[in-house]
C-alpha cells in the first residue's frame, strides 16, 4: 500500500513538470508588400526546455487542407517544389520565410508552426496583403449638349481607372466638393459602379454619374479621384482632368451695353453688346428708332466711323423659340462733334513790309471749344482772333487755327492759312566751313528770306542746287577749296524785284593740316618758299631767278680769284726743260681753295 502511493506521487510530479514546460510563437498579424516585390515573414518562438530541438513549418491553407511551404529542424531544411512558391520561397536561419516576386495570388494567409517533441506544438497566423497602385482615372464626359430642368437624370459622364489591388474606390466631385455615394436611380443624382477583377487579379474600377442638371450647372466643373489604399493601412487617391458640361436653358434676363469707353466722337467706332443670361444665345434684332438694321447670332452691332446723324436711340429684341418669351432692351448715345475751321480772310496772304496782319477763326460745337493759333510749333493766341502790326520777312509762313473741344479728347480740327511778305532778300548768317586740305570739295548753303522768290548768283560758281524749306529759298553749291577760295572766300548774291543781299563765306584749312605744313617748311627761308606747295606760280618763279643769279655770281667770283693766283689751268704754256723755269703741275680743287674765293669775293 505505501510503495503504490509512492509511486503515484512520482507520477504526479512527473507529470507536474511536463506541464509546466511550453512552446510560444508570436508572427505578424499583418505583412504588406508592393506586387513584384519581396515579402518577409518572420517567425519568432521560445521554449521552456532549452534542451529541445524543435522543427519549425511554414503552412498555407489551400482547398480546405494545409499544404507545406518550408521548413527547418536541427538537422534538415526544405521548401515547396511543386506549389504556387516553387523557386520564390526559402527560409532563413531565424525561421523568416522569404517569398520573392510576390503576386496577386500570394495574398493569403500564412501559419508558422513550432514541433517541440514531448513538449508539444504551437503555431500563429499572419496575412500577406499584396498593393498596386491604380492607374490615373480617366475621364470620358458627356460632350453633347444637356438641357436644364429635364424630369429624367442624363448622364454626366464615366470615370474609370485601371488595376489596382485591393479593389480602389471612385468618388465624384462637383467644384471641389464630394457628391455623396447614391446609387438608386430614382434619385436626381446618382451613381452606376462597376468593377472587373482582370485575369491578373488586378481589379478595374468604373463609375458613371448621372444629374439632373440646372443652369447653375453650366459654370460647374466635374472631376473624379480613386481612393486606395497603400502599405501600412494608409489610404491615398489621385484625381482626374476636370471637365465642364454644355448645358442649355432659357433666358430669362437680357443685357444691352455699349463697349465704348469715354465719349464717343465724329469718326469713332462704335460697339454695342446684346446678350442675354440664357445658353445657347439666340439671334439677336437691331434696330435705330422703328428702322431695322439687321440680324446677328454674336450679339455685336458695330458702327464705323460714325457722324453726328448716328447718334439716337437703339433696341435690341430677341424672341426665344423654346419658351417663345420676347425680350427687348434699348440704349441711347449721343455723338460729340465739332464743325469744320474756317479763316477770315481766306488765303494766302500777300503783304508788304510793314502792313499789318488781322486773321479771325471760326467753328461751331455744342460743347465748349478752345481756339488756338500756332505758327511753326509755337503757340500765338488763344481767343480765335491774331493780330500783328508791323509785319517783316520773318513773319512770313503758315499760320494753323487749331480747334478743340476739352471734355472730349482727340475731338479736333484745324485750319491753316499761307501768309507771304514781299521785300528783299535776306540771306542767313553765314557759318565758317572747314576742309582737310587744299582742293577738297566743300559744299555751301545760302539761305535767304523775301518774295517773290529770289534768284542766287555764286562767286565763283560751282555745281548748284536750289530747294524751299517753309519760306526760305535755299541755294547749295558744291565747288574746290582753291587757293583763291581760301584766301577770298565765296560770295552768294541773292536778288528779286525789291532789291539784292549779299553775303561772303569763308572757307579754311582745318588747324591741324596748317599746323603740319609749317613744321615741314621750317629752316631757311629761301628753301622754305621753294618747297611750299600752297605758293602761287609767280613766287615759284621769283625764287627760281633768284637762285639762278646767286650760283652765276658765285661761280663768276671763283674764276676771278683763280686768275689772281694764276692758276687757272688754260691759257699759259707749259715751260720746257732747260729753259730756266721751273715745271709746274695742275691741282684739283679743294675746299680750302673755295673758301679763299668766297673769302675773295
Amino acid at each position: 500500500m505505501a510503495g503504490s502511493s509512492l509511486r503515484s506521487l512520482c507520477l504526479l510530479f512527473l507529470s507536474l513538470g511536463v506541464c509546466l514546460a511550453g512552446i510560444t510563437v508570436k508572427v505578424s498579424p499583418e505583412v504588406d508588400v508592393i506586387l513584384g516585390e519581396t515579402a518577409r515573414l518572420p517567425c519568432n518562438y521560445t521554449i521552456s526546455d532549452s534542451s529541445v530541438q524543435p522543427v519549425v513549418t511554414w503552412f498555407i491553407d489551400s482547398a480546405g487542407s494545409r499544404k507545406r511551404v518550408a521548413y527547418r529542424s536541427p538537422t534538415d531544411s526544405g521548401f515547396d517544389k511543386t506549389g504556387p512558391f516553387k523557386d520564390r520561397a526559402t527560409m532563413e536561419a531565424d525561421m523568416t520565410l522569404v517569398i520573392s516576386k510576390v503576386n496577386v495570388g500570394d495574398e493569403m494567409s500564412f501559419f508558422c508552426q513550432v514541433r517541440g517533441g514531448a513538449v508539444g506544438v504551437e503555431e500563429d497566423e499572419t496575412k500577406l496583403r499584396v498593393f498596386l497602385s491604380p492607374e490615373k482615372p480617366v475621364i470620358s464626359h458627356n460632350t453633347h449638349s444637356i438641357t436644364a430642368g429635364q424630369d429624367q437624370s442624363s448622364q454626366v459622364g464615366t470615370c474609370t481607372s485601371r488595376n489596382g489591388h485591393p479593389q480602389p474606390r471612385i468618388i465624384w466631385f462637383k467644384d471641389s466638393k464630394p457628391l455623396p455615394e447614391v446609387t438608386d436611380s430614382k434619385e436626381k443624382t446618382y451613381m452606376v459602379p462597376r468593377v472587373v477583377k482582370e485575369s491578373s487579379g488586378l481589379f478595374t474600377v468604373a463609375s458613371e454619374l448621372y444629374m439632373q442638371l440646372t443652369k447653375e450647372d453650366a459654370k460647374s466643373v466635374f472631376h473624379c479621384t480613386v481612393e486606395y489604399a497603400i502599405p501600412n493601412g494608409q489610404i491615398t487617391k489621385e484625381s482626374s482632368d476636370n471637365f465642364n458640361l454644355t448645358v442649355y436653358y432659357p433666358a430669362e434676363n437680357m443685357f444691352f451695353t455699349l463697349l465704348n469707353q469715354g465719349p464717343i466722337k465724329e469718326g469713332d467706332r462704335v460697339q454695342m453688346k446684346c446678350e442675354t443670361d440664357g445658353n445657347p444665345q439666340p439671334e439677336f434684332e437691331f434696330y435705330k428708332g422703328d428702322v431695322k438694321l439687321g440680324q446677328i447670332g454674336t450679339g455685336l452691332w458695330t458702327l464705323e466711323n460714325v457722324t453726328r446723324d448716328n447718334a439716337g436711340i437703339y433696341k435690341c429684341y430677341v424672341l426665344d423659340f423654346e419658351t417663345f418669351v420676347e425680350l427687348t432692351k434699348l440704349l441711347t448715345f449721343k455723338v460729340h462733334h465739332l464743325d469744320p475751321v474756317s479763316i477770315v480772310p481766306a488765303g494766302p496772304l500777300i503783304l508788304k513790309g510793314g502792313d499789318a496782319l488781322d486773321l479771325q477763326c471760326q467753328t461751331k460745337s455744342p460743347d465748349p471749344f478752345t481756339l488756338v493759333w500756332m505758327k511753326g510749333g509755337k503757340q500765338l493766341s488763344q481767343t480765335g482772333g491774331l493780330s500783328l502790326q508791323s509785319v517783316t520777312l520773318a513773319d512770313a509762313g503758315e499760320y494753323v487755327c487749331v480747334a478743340s473741344v476739352p471734355s472730349v479728347p482727340g475731338l479736333e480740327k484745324q485750319a491753316n492759312i499761307i501768309v507771304r511778305v514781299e521785300g528783299k532778300p535776306e540771306i542767313d548768317v553765314p557759318v565758317k566751313v572747314e576742309v582737310k586740305k587744299k582742293g577738297d570739295p566743300v559744299t555751301l548753303r545760302c539761305s535767304a528770306l523775301g518774295y517773290p522768290d529770289p534768284q542766287f548768283n555764286w562767286k565763283p560758281s560751282g555745281k548748284e542746287s536750289v530747294t524751299v524749306e517753309g519760306q526760305k529759298t535755299i541755294s547749295t553749291i558744291t565747288l574746290p577749296a582753291t587757293d583763291a577760295v581760301i584766301t577770298d572766300g565765296v560770295t552768294c548774291e541773292a536778288t528779286n524785284k525789291f532789291g539784292t543781299d549779299t553775303k561772303k563765306f569763308e572757307v579754311a584749312e582745318s588747324a591741324n593740316t596748317a599746323d603740319r605744313r609749317n613744321s615741314a617748311g621750317s629752316g631757311s627761308p629761301v628753301f622754305a618758299k621753294v618747297a611750299e606747295p600752297q605758293q602761287a606760280g609767280s613766287s615759284i618763279v621769283v625764287i627760281a631767278v633768284v637762285v639762278s643769279v646767286l650760283l652765276l655770281l658765285f661761280i663768276v667770283a671763283f674764276l676771278y680769284f683763280l686768275s689772281k693766283k694764276n692758276k687757272m689751268p688754260c691759257g699759259k704754256k707749259d715751260n720746257a726743260p732747260g729753259n730756266g723755269q721751273d715745271k709746274h703741275e695742275t691741282k684739283p680743287f679743294t675746299e680750302k681753295d673755295v673758301e679763299e674765293a668766297k673769302s675773295s669775293n
